[in-house]
């Protein structure tokens, strides 16, 4: 614990500081806190020492350059609207909260001016609204009192569920939204429609009564739940995800005109290609290289990326523009997507389509040969794809199998791209992020929506070439608008909290291994204990661990870099077509760069910047909540008919209610209630993350690989309940059992099907999942 020289009272105390983060209005930083008590020099040193020690003691949190008081909500917070008091008064819970690091939730009291203003908005229940803050009481950090702001998302207008017919017409509706706190709702004779027993509905609720089950109206029949088509619909629907797109914007993009030359370079000549999925739609991006020929720069090589340029047909303020700004992303699901833009622009004017002219934003770039970008320069472009290329055609070529397209630019177009990913590839060994080795499991479907089969696509080296020259053109984005002294949004990564460094240590612990011990947290730290467990059978479970203990990568007007890929600055500019970010960072370089009037408003300020980067972070996470959730879904309607099968697979996680097993063949979760385990009593040991025989001392722990059978499959939950088979391993007693216990044999005590609050095991922990950084 750092304390201030007493020889100097200019300095404030530790307990000054603590309580002028905690009431202080607004951001607050190391540069806030030296300015309210006017420290300069040297003893912003001092201040350093001084936040560093309240964070290791617990005392504050940090978020990038922010500090606020441990456990304590931000000033602007985005909220969901749950309920109203007793007294009427709407209440709000943080949109983002992790129970597990910061306690119990806290809850947020709207306050809601006597006289409405012109123009300010009117929340209600199921509303997402952005709110500004302050604690009901000094020091209080669970209960605060908020004002709308901005609301961000209405309440969802429709509920979905499964249709259960009474015999005199009408009947139930059982929400699907495992995590929904309403009741069933009454569906009247007459209001069905044209459900049938067993149907996935959506409904509108027609009335609340003080007496029985509030009644609804069948809006939409969706179809039998037991498609696996309507699988994706539920997250949809569980999510609020927009669905459809506005008449107004359908019209507005039928209505767009391709882009002229006028303006841009003309760079059709130029052999760009993309390389994508075998599957895809759209193509937002291509790529070339070729040695640079200027003999200051001997060995190195000019990296070009072009963008389909999105900002051409999107403009500020229109419906279009709107829209993807809801959306925020477009969303991905194994038997549909939700796109952030109408077919007509990312499909048609924006993808990239070989011997067609197409508008882009290019970055060229000028790498040394040691890998490392020397320059970067930005052209707004008319370009023209040499050819459409898989990930795996590509790499057959250059692994000698090419085809009848890439055989003729095998040695002028391909070679050179993988020799320009050589060099860059030395940049981001020496540079060292987060090198984490997860198997992405993918679903394939046949042609009448069912499951086919779960698999792992092989990771290639084309699709590292691509990830590389995103990554480089990223960087460039952010460097240029840094440079021009514009705001922009930036793709930020905040390292882990000490609280998840602190369980990543025990974790490790239980196997036998230490957190290396080193000054600044860096990539490289989790690095070295991954390569210490590779090719071991805690490879894969360490990796999963190692991913959880990481923060969430999230959008932010704000600069606080990204530690994953161990970069100071980086933002996202690659994907204009699915990401809205990419889109406000193509127009802020338009503006920046002079590269036309359709970019960024002049008018735009920081503030709505925050506000942007706010929604389209919910959005993302909205997206993959839905997208996991329909994985775990299809999975579970996969395994339903598999009821009594055995599988190999691993402990990934130990709770005093169980065991969550993940499963070796499909990567599927499912849980073993504590009540099943064994012919003994168990206890949860927190230190080892093992459950523990009170009388046998037999122990499963956190990483064993294990053999279970199948007890029940829920799919519309997408959960999956196993018994346990293999055997713990034996410790000894670790204390007297308990007078008089009895243990009922295994398999005994089943209990319910899934534990309270947790039906599937994905709601225990966050996953990230990984695609183009």
């Amino acid at each position: 614990m750092t304390k201030r020289p007493k020889a100097d009272p200019a300095l404030p105390s530790r307990e000054e500081v603590v309580s002028f983060i905690t009431h202080a209005q607004g951001k607050v930083g190391k540069r806030e806190i030296a300015q309210h008590f006017g420290i300069k020099g040297n003893d912003r040193i001092w201040l350093k020492q001084i936040l560093k020690g309240l964070e290791v003691d617990g005392v504050v949190d940090r978020r990038g350059k922010s500090v606020h008081k441990a456990g304590q909500l931000p000033p602007v917070v985005l909220a969901d609207i749950t309920k109203r008091d007793r007294d009427g008064e709407l209440i709000a819970v943080p949109t983002e909260w992790d129970e597990a690091e910061h306690g119990p939730i806290p809850t947020i009291v709207i306050v809601t001016p006597r006289k409405a203003r012109p123009g300010m908005p009117v929340a209600g229940v199921g509303d997402r609204a952005l709110l500004r803050i302050e604690p009901l009481k000094p020091a209080d950090i669970h209960r605060y009192s908020g004002r709308v702001t901005k609301i961000i998302a209405k309440k969802q207008a429709q509920v979905l569920g499964i249709f259960r017919a009474l015999p005199d017409g009408g009947g139930r509706l059982i929400p699907v939204d495992k995590k929904a706190r309403e009741q069933e709702l009454e569906i009247r004779p007459g209001d069905e429609g044209e459900a049938k027993d067993g149907d996935l509905i959506a409904v509108s609720v027609v009335k609340h009564g003080r007496f029985g089950l509030p009644t609804a109206k069948v809006k939409e029949r969706l179809g039998s739940v037991k498609s696996e088509k309507a699988i994706s619909l539920i997250a949809i629907y569980a999510h609020n995800i927009p669905n459809e797109f506005p008449k107004a914007v359908l019209e507005e993009a039928e209505k767009a005109k391709p882009a002229s030359l006028e303006g841009r370079e003309d760079w059709r000549e130029l052999p760009l290609v993309t390389i994508d999925p075998p599957d895809a739609k759209d193509h937002d991006d291509a790529v070339h290289a070729a040695p640079d020929e200027d003999p200051n720069n001997a060995g190195g090589f000019i990296v070009t990326v072009a963008i389909a340029d999105v900002a051409a047909y999107v403009r500020p303020g229109t419906a279009m523009d709107r829209e993807a700004q809801e959306r925020g992303n477009s969303v991905y699901f194994p038997d549909r997507v939700v796109p952030m833009l109408p077919e007509r622009i990312s499909n048609d004017l924006c993808s990239l389509r070989p011997r067609e002219d197409r508008p882009a934003i290019a970055v060229r770039m000028t790498v040394g040969p040691d890998g490392r970008k020397i320059r970067h320069s930005f052209h707004r472009v008319m370009m023209r794809s040499a050819e459409k290329l898989s990930y795996a055609q590509a790499q057959g070529a250059i692994d000698g199998h090419p085809d009848d397209v890439t055989k003729p630019i095998l040695d002028t177009i391909l070679k050179p791209l993988w020799a320009g990913y050589e060099l860059v590839k030395k940049a981001r060994d020496l540079r060292e992020p987060l090198f984490l080795d997860l198997p992405e499991r993918k679903i394939a479907l046949n042609p009448d929506g069912t499951v086919d089969r779960v698999f792992v696509p092989e990771r290639l080296e084309a699709h590292k070439l691509i990830e590389e020259f995103m990554i480089l053109a990223n960087v460039a984005a952010a460097e240029s608008l840094e440079q021009a002294g514009s705001d922009l949004i930036y793709r930020v990564h905040d390292e882990p909290s000490l609280e998840k460094m602190r369980s990543l240590s025990e974790v490790l612990g239980s196997i036998g291994l230490k957190v290396p011990s080193q000054g600044a947290l860096k990539p490289e730290l989790f690095n070295r204990i991954l390569r210490s467990v590779a090719d071991t059978e805690h490879q894969l479970f360490i990796n999963e661990v190692v991913l959880r203990s990481q923060s969430q990568a999230e959008y932010a007007a704000e600069n606080y870099g990204h530690f994953g890929l161990n970069l100071r600055r980086y933002a996202h500019f690659t994907s204009p077509i699915r990401r809205y970010a990419d889109l406000i960072v193509h127009r802020a370089l338009i503006t920046a760069l002079k590269l036309g009037q359709d970019g960024l408003p002049a008018d735009t300020t920081r503030a709505q910047l925050i506000e942007i980067s706010a929604k389209i972070s919910a959005a993302e996470r909205r997206a993959m909540a839905a997208e996991r959730e329909t994985i775990d879904r299809l999975i579970a309607h996969f395994l339903a008919d598999r009821i009594g099968a055995t599988f190999q697979g691993q402990i990934s996680g130990v709770t005093k209610a169980g065991l969550f097993i993940k499963l070796s063949e499909t990567g599927a979760d499912g849980f073993v209630p504590a009540a099943t385990i064994g012919d003994d009593y168990y206890r949860y040991d927190e230190k080892t993350h093992s459950m523990r025989g009170e009388n046998t001392g037999e122990t499963y722990r956190l990483g064993d690989k294990v053999e279970v059978k199948l007890v029940e499959a829920a799919p519309i939950a997408g959960a999956l309940r196993f018994e346990l088979l293999t055997k713990g391993r034996f410790t000894g007693r670790t204390g007297p059992a308990r007078k008089g216990a009895k243990h009922p044999p295994r398999g005994a005590r089943a209990g319910k099907a899934f534990p309270p609050e947790r039906s599937g095991s994905r709601t225990r922990v966050k996953v990230k999942r990984r695609g183009r950084a």
